[in-house]
């Protein structure tokens, strides 16, 4: 099972020091965040994206692209990439050129967000978007899987002879991941596909996320993808933590009653709600192991620990307890818990050997160009002859 941290990249003023880091400071931050997460031995770091204050992540591809080339280990992700607003062609390209610097260290979180003047802002309209969503991902999914692509749909310019440019890494995409709150097409489409589901599993009631989770683990069994037990599952979460539990509360109660979202019960009730751990390591391990008990086994586990303006000397240290404290023995719970059978949560490595086994793995190597920058009919040296590209002309 995997384990990691998720920021969403707020920008929030510390209630107890009154600062409010800068732009610069929060990216530097979060930077020094996925490397430490790296170096204390947890599995995944993943990132959101806005694009509006006070919120700095407008570009995740950007920001992993850099913390790739400062880690060694740990999975990259994003938590959400905008399927709705962006433009499905340029995320094939973006996610490619990046699982490529990332050496096969990445996947993605594809979801609708929840910024509603993000969509006039990149010229979409709002009511339509369960059907951007849906649509955006079949295509994408195309461009990662098909040299050569003509298409035609209701949101976009139509493809004619398109080939999405660099190839995924061994010609295997990224591993996608949909994200949804929700929305059981969004469900629909990840169970059709056979791609992971997660639920941020925060802001809700304990369970609330339940219904949506065993919706897309029965169409996942219906499409033939495995037992509805082996579906793909990840849960977010949120945690703060100290040695002593008294110690976490008190350290972390001007955040929360600070916090944006305007949440009014008390913190110890809002825990005893809601899937937000506070408390000792072994309060936080136990919290989990609730999810458990929910949601059944399941492949992904992110905490946020960056939020409501906490110091970053206080999110490395919750990254240090999590590491050395929490994590080892949810490991070894989980896996004494998991049924017989159900799958680890994939990787490069594994997506490798599930369409190769031992054999030779591709690596395209493009026809030489034959004018207006283009290798005429066919792509790449071992390309489908079926596939023909028949490029529109001038």
């Amino acid at each position: 099972m995997q384990f990691g941290i998720f920021s969403v990249s707020d920008i929030t003023r510390d209630p107890v020091t009154g600062h409010t880091p800068s732009e610069a400071e929060r990216i530097d931050a979060v930077v020094e965040m996925a490397r430490h997460a790296d170096q204390a031995g947890l599995d995944v770091f993943a990132i959101g994206e806005h694009h509006n204050p006070p919120f700095f992540d407008s570009s995740p591809t950007t920001l992993l692209a850099a913390v790739a080339a400062l880690t060694r280990n740990i999975i990259l992700s994003t938590s959400t990439t905008l399927i709705t607003t962006n433009d499905p062609v340029k995320i094939a390209e973006d996610y490619a050129m990046l699982q490529h610097l990332a050496k096969g260290r990445l996947d993605l979180m594809l979801g609708r967000g929840n910024t509603v003047p993000v969509y006039p802002w990149f010229g979409k309209d709002i009511r339509k978007g369960v059907h951007l969503a849906l649509e955006n991902y079949n295509l994408l999914h195309r461009l990662w899987r098909e040299d050569v692509v003509d298409w035609e749909g209701e949101f976009r310019t139509p493809l004619q002879g398109f080939t999405s440019t660099p190839r995924p890494l061994d010609d295997v995409p990224p591993f996608v991941w949909h994200g949804s709150i929700r929305t059981p097409e969004i469900a629909e489409q990840a169970a059709y596909y056979g791609n992971g589901f997660f639920a941020n599993n925060i802001l809700a009631p304990n369970g609330h996320f339940k219904p949506l989770v065993d919706f897309y683990r029965q169409r996942f069994e219906h499409y033939g993808h495995g037992r509805a037990q082996d579906a793909i599952v990840g849960l977010g979460g949120h945690a703060h933590i100290a040695k002593r539990s008294q110690d976490a509360y008190a350290n972390y109660r001007p955040y929360f009653e600070n916090s944006p979202h305007g949440i009014k019960i008390p913190l110890e009730e809002w825990t005893r709600a809601t899937p937000t751990s506070v408390g000792s390591p072994q309060e936080v391990i136990d919290k989990t192991l609730t999810f458990h008990d929910t949601f059944g086994d399941y492949q992904r586990q992110l905490w946020v620990v960056d939020g409501s303006g906490l110091p970053q000397s206080e999110v490395l240290k919750q990254i240090d307890l999590l590491a050395e404290e929490v994590v080892p023995v949810l490991r070894k719970e989980m896996a004494s818990r998991r049924a017989p059978g159900v799958p680890a949560a994939p990787t490069h490595a594994s997506l490798v050997q599930a369409k190769y086994g031992d054999g030779p793995v591709r690596q395209p190597r493009p026809n030489p160009n034959r004018g207006d920058n283009t290798t005429g009919t066919s792509p790449y040296q071992d390309t489908d002859p079926g596939q023909v590209a028949v490029h529109p002309t001038a």
